[in-house]
This record gives structure tokens, sequence and C-alpha cells, in this order.
């Protein structure tokens, strides 16, 4: 079942890479009694994603924060390790935006934006599309329709919405 506006997000673990290995990070915590943003894409190191969506985070992050938002965070079906080191070339890193693993794709899977296209290596991975969470509750969504494309689901976007 896709999640929509309106809903809590269900629970899960994700993993980070942090200085002395993996670190674990429940939604529940990441949520509870804040607005936060979470940002979905297919992967680490692909085009649309480093070319338009983590960059329109990494541009706005700053402004984004200023506007009452705790936290940023990317969510991707992609190792620990990847997800780290796409961070640090990227400038996720300086910008403070978290970088959450959905290594299996089963949180993916559970709320409703998973997808496949096995001759390009694509297995579970994520739709492209970001969203606002006060407290656990989702209160803006916006899920891009190509997934070449980062028309709605980037920084500039939640800027207008906050």
């Amino acid at each position: 079942m896709k999640i929509s506006v309106g809903d809590t997000l269900p629970n899960a673990t994700f993993q980070s890479m942090g200085d002395d290995g993996p670190v674990a990070h429940d939604i529940k915590d990441l949520t509870a009694g804040k607005k936060i943003v979470i940002f979905g894409l297919p992967g680490a190191y692909t085009n649309t994603c480093s070319t338009a969506h983590m960059p329109s985070f990494v541009r706005n992050a700053e402004t984004i924060r200023a506007n009452g938002v705790d936290a940023i965070y990317c969510l991707a079906v992609n190792d620990v390790h990847v997800m780290k080191s796409w961070a640090k070339d990227m400038g996720a890193d300086v910008a403070q935006i978290g970088m959450l693993s959905d290594s299996d794709g089963s949180y993916t899977k559970e709320i409703g934006f998973d997808f496949t296209v096995p001759a390009v290596g694509f297995i579970g991975r994520s739709q492209r599309y970001s969203m606002i969470i006060e407290n656990g509750v989702i209160t803006s969504l916006n899920e891009e329709i190509e997934r070449t494309t980062c028309d709605i689901s980037g920084g500039e976007t939640i800027l207008d919405q906050l």
C-alpha cells in the first residue's frame, strides 16, 4: 500500500555509516516531536540523483532548516558504505544531510515506492520522492512520475511547501 499525506510513517530501522561502523536509526526516534524532510531516490551515483536531486537538497539544506525543519535525510536502497562515500562526494555530509540505507529495500517496498528494472540492475529500488513529516505524520508528499526527472521532488519544492 502506497503511503499518502496524513499517514503515519510505518516504523523501521535504517543504517548509516558512522566513524566506528554502522549506526542504527529508528524512524520513530527520527520523527518524534520533530519536523523532518526525507527524500528518496533510485540510487547513489546514478545520473539524475547525482546531477539534480541530491544537489537540490545540498544547495537548499541551510534554508530548509532555517524554515523550521529539524533534519533532512536521504533514503536509498544502497549499502551504508556507498551512501557514506556518495554523501562525501556530493557535499551532503557538509550540508548535514543524513544518509539512511534501506539496504534490502524492505521499507521502500512497504511504503509503496519500489520499482524494478532488471535490464539496468535496479531490483527493488526507490522511486524518486520527497516528503515533509511532522511528528511521524506525512504533511507533504511529492512523487516524480518519471524516474529520470527531478521536477517536483527537489529541495526547491520542499522550500515552497514550508
